[in-house]
């Protein structure tokens, strides 16, 4: 049964994208943004989208609750008419589409020749922060979480191989061996931690236990690496500004639980800064 349902969700991502290509980006960006603030709650709960939120602001009135949740299915839909037109940010037919915040950092990183960990979350067209770096001269290496969808996870992995960056991962304990492999390699990582992990520990997000991923921490204590955050920003519906911050150094008395609480809280102003430009529908807090 679920195969029926793959394959008919595959066939309308399908046909969308072909639409999308013919609108181009503007138009398609509005579209699909359009097209998710009335379909997206059909396929996702609102009960978990609006439980997240009263998670993270507790006091927050109805107006704007509504309001942040109507911006995150516009940027839902405008990140999957995106994926059509990654080919162009990556052969730079849309540098002017993107600005960089902090370009200086990565030559600094590449010049020293020290692999590191990028992370970042869920916000706008997140892939372009893998893509940036790679383009940069980084060797890098991202995690991923395959999706459920089989059909649609073949042209998204070639999607993100082809044009984000080579080296993909997929999420899981092999997952965490092959990045280890590529790290003494001189790679450097790059993930995303908003996600919840089975094999992560609790730790405060929101003031609030959540099942967070570990791997940055235990590379830090391995290897004495450094951190660096970065953030996507959507700017005017089709424009983006990738923010790279410094470098983080922890101590070598910093636990595990401590770097991963100093990491979630970075997410967090990072999620306070443009709350209805990160995907809210992931079951955070279960």
């Amino acid at each position: 049964m679920n195969s029926v349902k793959y394959f008919f969700q595959f066939f309308i991502i399908f046909f969308l994208f072909i639409i999308f290509k013919i609108l181009g980006l503007k138009l398609a960006s509005n579209f699909s943004g359009w097209l998710l603030k009335i379909f997206g709650p059909f396929f996702r709960s609102k009960k978990i989208i609006e439980k997240n939120i009263l998670n993270a602001f507790p006091t927050i009135n109805h107006q704007d609750l509504k309001k942040i949740i109507s911006g995150m299915w516009d940027n839902y839909g405008r990140i999957l008419s995106e994926y059509i037109f990654l080919k162009n940010f990556r052969e730079s037919q849309l540098n002017n589409n993107l600005e960089i915040i902090g370009q200086d950092i990565l030559e600094e990183i590449k010049k020293e020749d020290k692999p590191v960990i990028f992370i970042s979350g869920h916000f706008n067209n997140f892939e372009l922060m893998a893509m940036h770096i790679e383009k940069s001269g980084i060797n890098l290496a991202v995690i991923y979480r395959p999706l459920n969808n089989k059909f649609l996870n073949l042209i998204m992995e070639k999607i993100r191989k082809k044009y984000i960056c080579k080296h993909q991962i997929k999420k899981g304990m092999a997952g965490t061996r092959q990045l280890l492999s590529f790290f003494k390699k001189n790679h450097s990582i790059a993930l995303m931690i908003d996600q919840r992990v089975s094999q992560g520990i609790k730790s405060n997000f929101f003031k609030q236990a959540a099942y967070t991923t570990t791997i940055p921490a235990q590379f830090v204590k391995k290897f004495n690496c450094k951190v660096v955050p970065i953030y996507v920003e959507r700017v005017n519906k089709i424009n983006f500004k990738l923010t790279i911050s410094k470098p983080l150094e922890f101590s070598g008395t910093s636990t595990i639980e401590d770097i991963t609480l100093d990491l979630n809280q970075i997410l967090e102003k990072m999620i306070l800064k443009n709350p209805d430009q990160w995907i809210w529908s992931h079951d955070r807090w279960k």
